[in-house]
């Protein structure tokens, strides 16, 4: 959905630090003026988010609203077209988003994986020539993870030469958030010579289909179903190892979950907040007259207070350790493996607490409610049904192994590129 946006200067081959840390020296926007700049238009998202739940209806205009407002160029540098933002600014406004509606929040992982992934390229062909699509409003999906038995850690799908002087890409994805939205997909396959890479096939061709059959009870609205390729047609120089991907892209895309969690915490806040506040209901045997003026209930809506703040809190610090390896990341090899380290280790801990504190506090929420909250028209059971699906994309449980990993022993596993399938025998 390629929009128009101001014109990007030419690639530049990037230093010891990245570009967006060169963009940092050349526009500082402030987290409140990027907040401000998208306000209006999270308002408009938050007033329709129930009902598309309810109904399934993707979201395809609020995606197109949010590419034109720039959304999609929040992390470029802003001699490049973009809004300058750093880490923890993209973050805080990805939170707010989450607030509006979990499932748009979402919708962006991949796509601010792939730029972080130009940010930081090394080749500044690769940054020359992706830098303006992005600036033009350009969105990518993810087309990763695959259905079936396939084998841990290798892709089924295929990358092959094609007559033509490009290549062809051919096989079946699943958990393909965003990609049904977007222009491109940032898609895992293998090449003939058995080196797993990346293709970034352009969407709109004969050769793709995307179908929204994503069935998950929570975050509905994501369009994370199947993508199937045949013979996709896709550049040659779109075509790289996946090795060359950015090192802390792991520790990213789970961050990008914590904003998620964070901005349904505030979610199932604000509602509880509103329903406590306006309810001129009382039971006989409650404190006050009014629930407003309830101890019991007010009560349970300080504990969602808390876990609402301690949600944004630990996203926050945890975007805080992203920001650092990114400085880091085409510099010193040890001092970028310790700081990459520290990111694993921030976003584990933060999703061992966050993927159980907030499924309880969407729930905990009922507890100051009448039963009329419980009825559909409310659409107060989707704050917890986002939060466990969310909570379910990576077990914390391995999240928690690894921080006692680390307590213990002082060190993290080594692969930090994880991947789900069938282990090889």
């Amino acid at each position: 959905m390629t929009t128009t946006a101001p014109p990007a200067a030419p690639g530049t081959a990037p230093g010891t630090a990245s570009a967006g840390t060169a963009s940092r020296a050349a526009s500082s926007p402030t987290t409140a003026d990027l907040l401000d700049r998208f306000s209006e238009l999270f308002a408009r998202i938050r007033a329709g988010a129930a009902e598309r739940d309810r109904t399934r209806t993707l979201p395809r205009a609020e995606i197109t609203a949010l590419a034109e407002a720039g959304f999609g160029r929040l992390r470029l540098p802003v001699e490049h077209g973009g809004l300058g933002a750093d880490l923890p600014q993209t973050f805080a406004v990805l939170t707010e988003l989450a607030a509006a509606d979990s499932n748009l929040a979402q919708i962006w992982r991949g796509h601010l994986a792939f730029v972080e992934d130009v940010l930081t390229a090394r080749s500044p062909e690769f940054r020359a020539r992706w830098l303006p699509r992005l600036a033009s409003g350009a969105v990518v999906g993810n087309a990763w993870t695959e259905p079936g038995e396939g084998a841990r850690g290798i892709a089924s799908t295929t990358v092959s030469a094609a007559e033509s002087g490009g290549a062809r890409v051919n096989g079946t994805k699943f958990y393909t958030t965003g990609s049904i939205f977007a222009d491109y997909a940032d898609t895992t396959v293998t090449a003939p010579d058995g080196t797993q890479s990346i293709a970034l096939v352009p969407l709109r061709q004969g050769g793709v289909t995307l179908t929204d059959d994503w069935d998950g009870f929570g975050q509905r609205t994501t369009g994370t179903g199947t993508a199937v390729f045949a013979d996709a047609e896709v550049p040659a120089e779109d075509v790289y190892p996946f090795a060359e991907r950015f090192t802390y892209q792991t520790a990213l895309y789970q961050v990008v979950l914590l904003a998620a969690q964070a901005g349904i915490a505030r979610a199932a806040l604000r509602d509880a907040s509103a329903l406590v506040r306006d309810r001129t209901r009382s039971y006989s045997h409650g404190n006050a007259e009014r629930a407003a003026e309830d101890p019991q209930l007010l009560e349970v809506v300080g504990h969602l207070a808390a876990a609402a703040q301690t949600a944004e809190v630990l996203t926050a610090d945890a975007a805080q350790a992203l920001q650092r390896i990114h400085e880091a990341e085409n510099g010193d090899p040890t001092v970028r493996d310790r700081l990459g380290e520290a990111a694993e280790l921030a976003s584990a801990r933060a999703q061992v607490v966050v993927s159980q504190l907030v499924p309880a506090a969407a729930t905990r929420l009922f507890d100051a409610l009448g039963a009329s909250a419980v009825r559909e028209g409310a659409a107060l059971d989707r704050h917890w049904r986002n939060a466990r699906t969310v909570a379910s994309h990576n077990p914390w449980v391995y999240k928690a192994r690894i921080a006692g990993e680390h307590a213990v022993h002082g060190h993290v596993r080594t692969d930090t590129t994880w991947s789900v399938g069938v282990a090889s025998r």
